[in-house]
């Protein structure tokens, strides 16, 4: 995938002044595309876009795509081309939307920067898009046709079986479909589950299945979310926690996600925070039935063990695993925590722990603890390469994180 030769160059002379106004680009966006098509605002998480997550992330992807395209020492920029199609396919986005964004961006790109953009200019631009766009529809069309979804309608109505209390603030709902079988899956991925909210608006959340492969159902852990700082409270979350019982009909996308478990004898490292344990618990149930064998080594933090969601359950796969070993970081209770190994109290600290050799890391959680652990990991000698990560809601993270 090229640029013309002749628009290459002007990519590569103007990159770095759209890589400047590039938030400032996305924040005329969106208003302005959603101005024209309200509709899709039934399809962005309007939470993102309050607190400006989603604008960073398309501006980081597109300059990111732009780079890769011009400097042949950029990183590969397939495993982010892949991540986005992931969560695209979870949200159930069509080909036919890639022409309103791209009139739309493409528009906010002329309004800021103005005379700068020369008829030249845009046009080279315009390429970029459509480069960007054509790998992700091509890339969401295989993904689609894999599941056996058609694109026009990807929601497909599952129902409540049951629900668990896991803590005061997560629960885990075990979801069936209406009709048919759970489509098959891969350990570590997710879906969406769409409401509709009593304000007219729908929305979609991506959660974690937090089950391994089933075939007659899924089981999702959720987080009720409350704001911080003046943030609102979660929405979707909020509506599932008041609502979600067993017999609700809920909306939910085909699995999706690219952070999935091998089936190698490769050491495993796990490491999460809060409700980045849900991947963690869906990785340890199938280990435990299909490579009870396999090294593990689990390292999670949390507020407290009162707030570590799903722990008896992991306790029970730890148990049964030869060769799986946990430790737990509580910022309060620590010394009193009944966990099966000895709690730590504060944050996490990967500098003195003992790791396996030749480990694959698969890692959730908020950014910044992520970005932390991944620093002390590879201290401790884990190569870049070896470590994976999933990210709830944009992926903010470039592709070599410091």
């Amino acid at each position: 995938m090229k640029l013309s030769p002749d628009y290459a160059e002007t990519v590569a002379q103007t990159a770095g002044v759209v890589a400047e106004h590039a938030e400032e680009i996305t924040k005329v966006f969106y208003p302005d595309m959603f101005e024209a098509h309200p509709g899709l605002l039934n399809v962005f998480n309007r939470a993102n876009q309050d607190i400006g997550e989603q604008p960073k992330a398309l501006a980081a992807s597109v300059v990111a795509f732009a780079v890769h395209l011009v400097d042949p020492e950029a990183p590969d920029f397939t495993p982010v081309m892949q991540r986005v199609a992931h969560k695209h396919v979870s949200l159930g986005i069509k080909a036919h939307e890639y022409t309103i964004v791209g009139r739309h961006l493409l528009g906010a790109v002329k309004k800021v920067l103005g005379d700068a953009v020369t008829p030249e200019v845009a046009a080279a631009w315009d390429e970029v898009y459509w480069l960007f766009a054509t790998a992700l529809i091509a890339e969401e069309g295989r993904l689609y046709a894999e599941a056996g979804t058609d694109p026009q309608q990807p929601w497909r109505p599952y129902r409540v079986v049951e629900r668990f209390e896991e803590s005061d603030e997560v629960f885990s709902l075990l979801l069936s479909p209406v009709e048919g079988q759970v489509p098959s899956h891969r350990t570590g991925q997710y879906v969406a589950i769409a409401v509709d909210l009593p304000d007219g608006l729908r929305q979609p959340r991506q959660y974690t299945i937090s089950s391994g492969p089933r075939g007659d159902s899924l089981r999702v852990t959720i987080k009720r979310v409350h704001g911080v700082n003046g943030a609102p409270d979660g929405q979707v979350s909020g509506w599932l926690h008041e609502h979600a019982q067993p017999g609700t009909v809920l909306d939910v996308s085909q699995p999706a996600g690219d952070v999935v478990l091998d089936d190698s004898e490769t050491p495993l490292v796990l490491v999460s925070a809060g409700i980045g344990i849900t991947p963690v618990a869906a990785i340890m149930e199938d280990l435990s039935r299909r490579q009870p064998g396999r090294t593990v080594r689990l390292f999670h933090a949390d507020r407290s063990h009162a707030h570590h969601a799903l722990y008896d359950g992991l306790r029970r796969q730890v148990l049964a695993m030869p060769d799986a070993r946990a430790q737990n970081w509580y910022e309060e209770g620590a010394e009193t925590a009944p966990t099966l190994y000895p709690a730590r109290a504060g944050f996490m600290d990967l500098s003195d722990v003992e790791l396996p050799g030749e480990a694959q890391v698969f890692m959730c959680g908020p950014l910044p603890f992520m970005q932390i652990a991944r620093r002390a990991l590879m201290e401790q000698g884990v190569a870049g390469d070896n470590i994976n990560y999933e990210v709830f809601g944009p992926d903010l993270w470039a592709q070599q994180p410091e």
